[in-house]
């Protein structure tokens, strides 16, 4: 943030030019706190939807709690079924946040801008509701308490508790410290007819912000401690998630590769995710004007990037077991190529990755429907993927024996979706309480960069 109290207050921020006319931060302000003030019937409806599916969740969760893990798909042989696909999932697409706002805030990059709020809340709901998963898996979530008193640091899983942890902590007070300013917005825009639960709300949200220098500067820095430190802890998180497969010893899991192939993969889904979030807000909130198709095509470029690298990372993943072919190795790429798994993997391939090389690499036609449904076909195939990284390798027999096979119940589904009900529950509430776009810092880089007229593309 810079310094302008010389001349005027942060917050009487105007475009230079015909004083009768709308700023362009009022009518920033005006197109962006609007959904904090007004709710529609469809509005409504999705959350009641939303909420219903959640309910029928919860019931499956309270059927499993009942009758134990019998009621999943899991037994001796197939350890983890749906949950832990869902875990790693999640924990993936929570790197949306930790790319597009602290790597490009770090680099100094101006277009993130818009984007970074809705990156950040998809961190932070991403590691909620994937921090979930594994209670969930242990049927007693009790259980968790034992991993707290008797846990042993040797143990990956302890790692990954206590990444988790940070990395959920740390993105919270990330996700916070920028939207202090617009929290302190949205107090002082607050009309007369405003409850006073509501006021008070924002009022201890804001915690005093008055936009003065002494303030602009401390919180500055805050952001910039917190955009560096973030990153290592992100990368860590990712890393950590994949020892606990890497230091098992099982067939598919054997490998050097994991930890930087999960963080690639991690970027790869969390890019994607910000894309249709922000196709989502952009639609029913009318952010056109700020979510231009500049945004769309540069994190088009950065989805393409990062699939190429998962895309080399999977071909040398399965290059050294078709090389090797050790027995349970052998029998692992049997199942994955041609056997009874064939199916979700060539799925992964093909749809997850060939397909939407192909619309990020062709230009031809409007920008924003394509990278959409390349973004939407790379999560269904790394939800996949994740799939195929868990599932077949416990199903392959450790002794000579015959092959596990996993059918998940309807628990196991139901719980999965309210899991997916739950996230985007979260992020269509949090859009009625926080704005979506950080005003104070696209105001800003407005009179910096002197950008044109609201709505005005670029040529």
């Amino acid at each position: 943030m810079r310094n302008r109290a010389e001349t005027r207050p942060a917050w009487l921020f105007r475009r230079v030019g015909d004083a009768g006319a709308e700023s362009y931060r009022e009518r920033l302000e005006r197109v962006v706190l609007n959904p904090l003030k007004q709710t529609d019937k469809g509005w409504y409806a999705l959350v009641l939807f939303l909420g219903a599916i959640v309910a029928w969740g919860f019931y499956a969760f309270i059927t499993q709690l009942r009758y134990g893990l019998i009621t999943t798909g899991m037994d001796d042989h197939i350890i983890w079924g749906l949950y832990i696909v869902n875990f790693v999932f999640f924990i993936g697409i929570s790197h949306a946040g930790t790319l597009i706002s602290a790597i490009l805030r770090v680099s100094g990059a101006n277009w993130r801008t818009p984007v970074t709020r809705m990156a950040e809340l998809i961190t932070v709901v991403a590691l909620m509701v994937g921090a979930l998963m594994p209670v969930i898996d242990m049927g007693r979530p009790d259980r968790v308490l034992n991993m707290i008193w008797f846990g042993r640091f040797q143990s990956p899983l302890m790692w990954d508790i206590m990444a988790i942890t940070s990395y959920l902590f740390g993105s919270l007070i990330y996700f916070y410290l920028p939207s202090i300013p617009d929290f302190a917005l949205v107090r002082d825009r607050l009309g007369k007819g405003t409850s006073a639960i509501k006021r008070k709300f924002y009022t201890l949200l804001s915690v005093g912000w008055r936009g003065t220098p002494e303030q602009e500067k401390r919180l500055e820095r805050a952001i910039g401690i917190m955009a560096i430190t973030i990153i290592p802890i992100a990368v860590s998180v990712h890393t950590v998630v994949s020892f606990i497969f890497s230091m098992t010893l099982r067939p598919g899991w054997d490998s050097t590769i994991f930890g930087i192939y999960f963080v690639i993969g991690a970027i790869f889904s969390g890019i994607a995710s910000i894309i249709i979030l922000m196709v989502f807000f952009r639609k029913f909130y009318h952010l056109e004007e700020y979510l231009t198709v500049k945004h769309f095509r540069y994190l088009g470029y950065l989805l393409l990037v990062a699939l190429l690298l998962y895309a080399y990372l999977t071909f040398q993943e399965y290059l050294t077991v078709a090389y090797k072919l050790e027995v349970e190795e052998k029998h692992l790429f049997e199942l994955l190529m041609q056997g009874m798994n064939a199916f979700w993997f060539w799925f992964f391939v093909v749809a997850g990755m060939v397909i939407p090389a192909i619309l990020l690499i062709f230009r031809q036609g409007p920008a924003i429907p394509k990278i959409l449904i390349a973004a939407v076909l790379v999560n269904i195939g790394m939800w996949i993927k994740r799939f195929v990284i868990v599932i077949p390798t416990l199903e392959v027999p450790m002794m000579p024996f015959e092959f596990a096979a996993y059918t998940p119940t309807w628990v196991e589904v139901s719980i999965t979706a309210g899991a997916f009900a739950a996230f985007v529950l979260i992020l269509v509430l949090f859009a009625k309480v926080v704005p979506l776009i950080s005003i104070w810092e696209v105001a800003e880089e407005a009179e910096a960069e002197e950008l044109p007229l609201v709505g005005e593309e670029e040529k």
